[in-house]
C-alpha cells in the first residue's frame, strides 16, 4: 500500500515538473508589452494641446466632429470625476503590463504568428458589454472604468451577476476572451449544439492562456456558481438530451443556457440556483473531452465543426 501511494506521488510530481517546464519555457517567450493611457492624457491635456492629442490617437478623433465637442468632454466634472477613480485603481500601467505580458506569451506559444498589440486605455461611460475591443491585431482598446472593483459606487445601479465580474483582475481574463472570440469562427448553424461548442472552443483557448486563473472565474463564475456546474453536470446532460435540445434551432435556447444572466432557466424549481450560461459550460466540457481524446492541436480543433466534434469527444459527464 505505501508503495502504491509513493508512486501515485511520484505520478503527480511528474506532473507538476512538466507543467512547470512549459512554464519555464513560455515566460521566456519575448513579447513587448506597450501600454498607452489616452484616459490619462485626454483628462490631463490643455485645450491648446489637443491638436496633438488628435494626431496622436486619431482612432477616437473622427474629423467630423467638431473640437467644440471635445472640449466641453474634457472639461465635463462628471469625465473629470470618472478619471480620477481611474486613477486611484491603475496609478500606472505596472500592474496591467505584468498580466498582459503573461497572457500575450501563452497566446504566442500556442498561435506562434501572434503578436503583441498596443495597448490602449479609455473610458467608455461604463460600456460594460464593450470592456475589451481587439480593433485590429496591432491595437487593443481597453476601458478602464469597467475595472473599478464590484462594489464601486459608480456600479449601485447595475445588477449583481454584471458588477460582479467588473474588477481590476478581470482584465486579463476578458482580453483572452476578446482574443478567443478572434480566433474561433462563428458557428455555421443556428442550432444549441453548435453554440455550446463555438464557446466551448473560446474557454478552451482561455484555459490554455490563463493557466494560473480558476476555472470558475475564467467562465465568471463564483466558487459556489463553479461547484454547483460541477455537481450537477450529469443531470444538466440528461436535460439536455431528454428534452432534444442539442440539435434545436429555438432561438429562446440563447438567453435560456447562452447568455449572460442571473441564472439558468430549466423551468424547473431549481432555477434560482443555478449560475448562468450552463450551455458554454457544457460546450467547455465537451471541448476537453474532445482535446483529451484526440491527439489535436489546438490549431487544429479551430477547424472542427460542431457535429464531429462532439461525436469524437466520447463526451459522458461523470455522476
Amino acid at each position: 500500500m505505501q508503495k502504491f501511494i509513493l508512486f501515485l506521488l511520484a505520478l503527480s510530481l511528474l506532473g507538476c515538473d512538466k507543467s512547470g517546464d512549459l512554464e519555464k519555457e513560455i515566460s521566456k517567450i519575448p513579447v513587448e508589452v506597450s501600454i498607452l493611457r489616452f484616459d490619462k492624457q485626454f483628462t490631463t491635456t490643455s485645450i491648446d494641446s489637443l491638436g496633438p492629442l488628435k494626431e496622436k490617437f486619431p482612432m477616437f478623433f473622427p474629423k467630423r466632429t467638431p473640437d467644440s465637442i471635445w472640449i466641453a468632454k474634457m472639461q465635463n466634472p462628471l469625465v473629470q470625476q470618472m478619471a480620477g477613480e481611474v486613477l486611484k485603481t491603475f496609478p500606472d500601467q505596472t500592474k496591467l503590463g505584468g498580466k498582459l505580458g503573461s497572457l500575450f506569451q501563452h497566446i504566442r506559444y500556442y498561435f506562434p504568428r501572434f503578436k503583441a498589440p498596443t495597448t490602449v486605455t479609455l473610458l467608455n461611460d461604463i460600456d460594460y458589454q464593450n470592456r475589451v475591443i481587439v480593433a485590429s491585431d496591432t491595437l487593443l482598446l481597453v476601458s478602464l472604468d469597467n475595472y473599478l472593483g464590484e462594489d464601486h459606487r459608480y456600479y449601485s445601479n447595475f445588477k449583481r451577476y454584471i458588477v460582479k465580474n467588473l474588477n481590476p483582475s478581470r482584465i486579463s481574463v476578458d482580453v483572452a476572451k476578446a482574443y478567443a472570440q478572434k480566433y474561433v469562427s462563428l458557428p455555421t448553424k443556428n442550432t444549441f449544439l453548435e453554440q455550446m461548442v463555438y464557446f466551448g472552443k473560446q474557454l478552451y483557448l482561455q484555459q490554455l492562456w490563463l493557466p494560473n486563473t480558476s476555472d470558475g472565474y475564467k467562465i465568471g463564475y463564483t466558487e459556489d456558481q463553479w461547484q454547483w456546474a460541477e455537481e450537477n453536470q450529469v443531470y444538466m446532460w440528461r436535460y439536455f438530451i431528454e428534452k432534444e435540445l442539442l440539435f434545436s434551432t429555438d432561438p429562446g435556447l440563447t438567453p435560456r443556457f447562452i447568455s449572460n444572466a442571473p441564472f439558468s432557466k430549466f423551468y424547473l424549481e431549481l432555477d434560482n440556483e443555478s449560475p448562468p450560461m450552463l450551455g458554454r459550460y457544457v460546450g467547455w466540457q465537451i471541448v476537453r473531452s474532445f482535446m483529451k481524446n484526440n491527439n489535436i492541436t489546438p490549431q487544429q480543433l479551430l477547424v472542427f465543426d460542431a457535429e464531429t466534434l462532439f461525436k469524437k469527444s466520447k463526451y459522458k459527464p461523470k455522476k
